[in-house]
């Protein structure tokens, strides 16, 4: 016990007389450097400081440490100052000795980020005079960044080589050069971009912003691969901050892409013209319209990748969406100006009947137009899933779904973690702006992931629209065949000569008396049908998959009735002659049924029209309509046998017929 005390009085002993030791070191330290200071020489200053650094260390618990720490700062400062001149020069004159030899010095006075600082300044005030050179140049904003690029990475390279006989991480310290350099420029890149903006017009504001982008990724990836084979000897906290410097000024632009194309696309599309005075050269315009569109739609995915790379995804599907909407919107107003040309909204009051096939063979070519929108859309949204995917995939990582992502990790995730990770790859600048955007786009990749590229809704809006198109187009070529129908048969109840007492002209000029032959409205009528497989053959001969495609997306009014035989679904011709017919009939019948009376002649003559019209539907091979089949059983029927006939017939039709007949109960 005595002994361990001894020993511990020892070490005290000891300690004290090394204490009062560096005392009278630094005591003597302290009176020489005035002298030492004189001769100007920086290294004897510097050691003599190092050794008073070192004396002080033991005198920490000297009742007047503080202020010899202050005492050897202001040294340290003097030192500083004095050799300022000496550094400048050795950085500008790019001396490694020298530079050697501050680093050296500096190092041992603990004042190594003072001598860097220096370092930056020098370079930073030549880069920054580039700079304003260039921005009084007549260069445009783009050659200017180009060239100040081009001098920046030029300046990594060559300081790199000379940082590296210098300092001990050259590689941090050509990062934090460049760091402090962008932000150091006056104007910086970002007054620079927004004033570029502002000066364009909307059309060109998207195309003027990727220009200039394009010149920055350029720089980029310039830098990312001079980095890349010494990555893990570099500090990524710096070239994560580097990233964030060369790609910033850029952000505000990013986070508004979506209304930048959208605003880009329906600019462009106002352009494509789609009415046009002449029905023919309208009908041209829809179809070149297509390719345009598509291209414009395309081109969108493109300008995402380059400004966003995929990050824009949300923005671009609305600027697609507004673009699709636009589109149709213009192809509706299209298809009405072509309704308005042949006039087919317009029911002439005069009995002559024109054959005019012109309307329906530019509305096939209008279908025609469609199938290829159709068809072009779903190859479109293909595409689009595709390319999101193998872009944006990469942000979407393994822990928001159960299983990894293949085809985007070829790492397995104990690899990816112990990898290094390359901040150029890394910038994400949507999930610190935009979460809930970040939210969205994650949700969308990882729906395709799981469901597929191919089973997607992502244009499910636009397809519909698209759909509806076909629609409005499989309309205008159905009225066009069967306005001159609709025509004919809407003048039925007010022809004269229904009823006997009826005076003034006959049904036609050509027949003063009732015959028991076909009148010739309905005979027109039945010619007319007649020629239709004629000028539905296209559809059967001509092998065009668009129209196909259309054709078989489309709907025609007046389908066939629930229980009829529909081999004419699997023709195509057939279906539509089958419409058609179905059409003539049932407006047909709705005509005859507002004929207010009907002499008993009459009535002879009008089961004669109407039988002849269903001869024509058995040649054709279709199947006469009940309520057809009804009329002229009932107009054929006795007068005391009426009642008993019209059994099973609907009430409405039986009472229609015997009142045309004078037939009551």
């Amino acid at each position: 016990q005595v002994l361990v005390e001894i020993d511990r009085v020892k070490s005290r002993m000891q300690l004290a007389a090394e204490s009062l030791q560096e005392a009278d070191k630094w005591s003597t330290l302290s009176a020489d450097i005035e002298e030492t200071l004189k001769t100007q020489d920086v290294s004897v200053i510097s050691a003599k400081l190092t050794s008073m650094q070192s004396s002080l260390a033991m005198l920490v618990d000297t009742p007047d440490y503080s202020e010899k720490c202050v005492h050897l700062e202001a040294l340290k400062n003097r030192l500083e100052a004095m050799a300022s001149p000496q550094i400048v020069a050795a950085f500008n004159a790019q001396s490694v000795d020298q530079a050697k030899m501050f680093v050296k010095v500096f190092t041992e006075i603990d004042r190594m980020p003072q001598l860097l600082a220096y370092y930056y300044k020098c370079h930073k005030v030549q880069l920054v005079a580039v700079w304003q050179d260039l921005c009084q140049s007549d260069f445009s904003l783009n050659r200017q960044l180009t060239e100040l690029y081009d001098t920046l990475l030029g300046t990594w390279h060559s300081q790199l080589q000379w940082a590296t006989q210098v300092f001990k991480n050259p590689h941090e310290v050509v990062t934090v050069l460049l760091i402090q350099t962008l932000a150091a420029l006056v104007p910086s890149i970002p007054v620079c971009l927004s004033t570029a903006m502002e000066r364009v017009g909307q059309e060109t504001k998207l195309s003027k912003l990727l220009e200039l982008y394009e010149a920055t990724v350029h720089f980029a990836k310039g830098l990312e691969i001079a980095m890349l084979p010494n990555l893990k000897e570099q500090n990524l906290v710096k070239v994560t901050e580097l990233v964030e410097a060369v790609y910033s000024p850029y952000k505000p632009f990013q986070l508004e892409y979506g209304e930048l194309e959208e605003e880009n696309l329906l600019v462009e599309m106002s352009a494509v013209p789609l009415e046009h005075w002449e029905v023919i050269d309208c009908v041209q315009e829809l179809n070149h319209s297509v390719n345009k569109l598509f291209m414009l739609a395309s081109g969108a995915i493109d300008n995402c990748i380059k400004l966003t790379d995929g990050l824009g995804v949300c923005g671009l599907l609305k600027a697609l969406r507004a673009l699709f909407t636009k589109y149709t919107s213009d192809f509706t107003n299209a298809l009405q100006s072509i309704r308005k040309k042949c006039k087919l909204d317009d029911i002439p009051s005069d009995a002559l009947f024109q054959e005019d096939w012109t309307a329906f063979q530019n509305s096939i070519r209008i279908i025609t137009t469609c199938g290829e929108l159709l068809r072009q859309c779903g190859d479109f949204e293909q595409q689009l899933a595709n390319r999101i995917l193998s872009t944006a995939g990469k942000y979407l990582s393994d822990s928001y779904s159960p299983c990894s992502l293949s085809g985007f990790q070829d790492a397995s995730s104990t690899e990816k973690r112990s990898a290094v990770k390359n901040p150029w790859q890394e910038y994400n600048y949507l999930l610190k702006e935009n979460p809930s955007e970040y939210a969205s786009l994650m949700e969308t990749l990882y729906t395709l992931k799981e469901k597929g590229t191919s089973n997607h809704n992502l244009l499910s809006s636009s397809r519909s629209a698209l759909s509806r198109l076909n629609q409005l187009a499989h309309h205008l070529a159905f009225d066009s065949v069967f306005l001159r129908i609709k025509q004919q048969l809407l003048l039925i109840p007010k022809m004269e000569g229904w009823n006997s007492s009826g005076t003034g002209e006959t049904l036609t000029d050509d027949l003063p008396n009732f015959s028991l032959t076909p009148l010739e409205y309905i005979s027109n009528i039945g010619q007319y049908i007649m020629s239709l497989p004629l000028h539905l053959e296209p559809f059967v001969t001509q092998e065009d998959s668009a129209l196909e495609l259309a054709l078989h997306a489309g709907k025609l009014p007046f389908p066939p009735e629930q229980g009829d035989e529909l081999p004419e679904l699997d023709n195509t011709a057939d279906y539509w002659l089958g419409s058609v017919a179905r059409a003539t009939m049932q407006t047909y019948c709705e005509a005859v049924l507002q004929i207010p009376e009907l002499s008993a002649h009459a009535t002879k003559q009008l089961a004669t029209d109407m039988d002849y019209l269903i001869n024509v539907m058995d040649a054709l091979g279709l199947q006469p309509s009940r309520t057809l089949q009804n009329i002229v059983a009932l107009l054929k029927a006795k007068p005391e046998e009426f009642w008993q006939a019209a059994k099973g017939v609907p009430r409405r039709t039986a009472s229609a017929v015997a009142a045309m007949r004078g037939l009551e109960r």
